[in-house]
Order: structure tokens, then sequence, then C-alpha cells
């Protein structure tokens, strides 16, 4: 079994849903006592945060960067960056590391593309909504993604970091969400993307008003076949 490396901490909220999932399914397929092969990093977010808001992503991939590079020689045999606003510094952060980095935007848009999906809402944090990172390289893919309008984004923002990356779980914020699925539906969205790691908290992909896809999930999944060599997993 290969080593996994993990970059987490952004929030340490959606990290534990990573360690848990990736054992969990290690465990489904090995049976018994099995478990991965993990390297963890967790930074500070407060810092993290400080640099996004900023705009300060030049020093955001030197720590992401560092980070990747110390679970390497920790062991690691590859590199997963345990949110997707960071993937914005992903390949300075995959060339510093020097091991295959598993890129979550690919990783969402190859389950996507297989399911025959084509217009995709994307719901998550204002930088990954808003800066080209995500929805061009969606678009690149063979993928539409739609987006809220701005006072859309701005409560699936608020709700993130506000509620989420804090453990809070709210109804109202459920419900809010809802709405805004609702809304993209009627407007030609086919799908509903979980575009950061702490959505599945508040959200069941498989309960919504549109096809749901867990970006923690497919990503952890992803992990774990590159730790037990299955074939599938996108790698930088």
């Amino acid at each position: 079994m290969k080593t996994i490396g993990l970059i987490g901490g952004m929030s340490w909220e959606s990290t534990a849903v990573y360690y848990r999932h990736i054992n969990e399914e290690v465990r489904r397929r090995r049976g018994g006592l099995a478990s991965a092969e993990i390297a963890l990093r967790s930074l500070d977010f407060t810092e993290v945060v400080a640099l996004q808001k900023a705009g300060r992503w030049d020093l955001a991939a030197a720590m992401l960067g560092k980070a990747g590079a110390g679970l390497v020689k920790a062991g690691a045999d590859c590199v997963l960056i345990c949110t997707n606003t960071m993937h914005l510094v992903a390949d300075p952060v995959a060339a510093m590391a020097g091991v295959p980095l598993i890129d979550i935007i690919s990783e969402t848009a190859a389950t996507l593309k297989t399911d025959g999906r084509k217009r995709p809402l994307l719901l998550a944090t204002r930088y990954t909504m808003e800066h080209g990172f995500y929805t061009d390289r969606m678009k690149a893919l063979g993928l539409d993604v739609m987006v809220p309008d701005v006072t859309g984004r701005q409560v699936v923002h608020d709700v993130i970091f506000n509620e989420l990356c804090q453990g809070q779980v709210r109804q109202a914020s459920r419900e809010a969400y809802l709405d805004i699925i609702n809304q993209a539906r009627a407007s030609g969205a086919d799908s509903v993307i979980l575009g950061c790691t702490e959505i599945g908290m508040l959200l069941d992909p498989d309960t919504l008003p549109l096809p749901g896809y867990d970006s923690t999930i497919l990503h952890a999944d992803a992990a774990v076949r590159f730790a037990l060599d299955d074939a599938g997993a996108q790698a930088a």
C-alpha cells in the first residue's frame, strides 16, 4: 500500500472527513483490521485565510508547497490538498512536493462526465466560484459550470466560513442552499457540485433536487485508488 499525504486543516472539519472516509474505504476493500497509510500535515487555517483575503496566493502556494514537501520526507507517495479553494495553487504545490498531486477538480469532472452531466451548479467559497481557475478547468474538461448570482454566492461563502468551518450546521442554511439549487435547476442546471470540502456536512448529495457530487468523497476515493494501485486517480 502506498502512503497518502494529506495537506489539511483548511478546515480541520473537512480534514477529519478525509481521514475517516479514506480509512473506511480501505477497510471496506481490504477487510478486517486494514487501514490506510496516511501522513497528515494540518495547517493553521487562520494563517491560510489571512493570505486568501490579502490575495497573497504566492505566499499561500509556498506554505502549502512546504507542507507537501514535508509529507514526502515523511514517506508520502502522493499529495492531496484537502480543500477546493487552494487548488488555485495546485501547480506550484505539486512542483514543490515532487510526487503526484491528486487533483480534486479533475476527479470531480471525471465523475460528472462519466455520468453524462453537462451543466453543473458549483457551490463553493467565493474564491472558487469567482476566480477562473475552477470554472476554466471544468470548461476545458467539457463542462459548462454555473454559479449562483452575487447574493447567492455571498450566502454560500458566508455559511462555509462562518458556520461549517466552525463546526456549526444550521437548518436555515440548509434551506438557503436548497433554494439556490432549485433556482439553478429552473435555469438549466443538471447537477450540483459540493465544491467546498465542508458542504457535505450540510447537504446529503443523494437527497438534493439535482444529482449531487461531493468533491470531498470523490477526492478521498481517488486517494484510496492510488494507494491500492487501482486505476483511475487523476494525478497532476
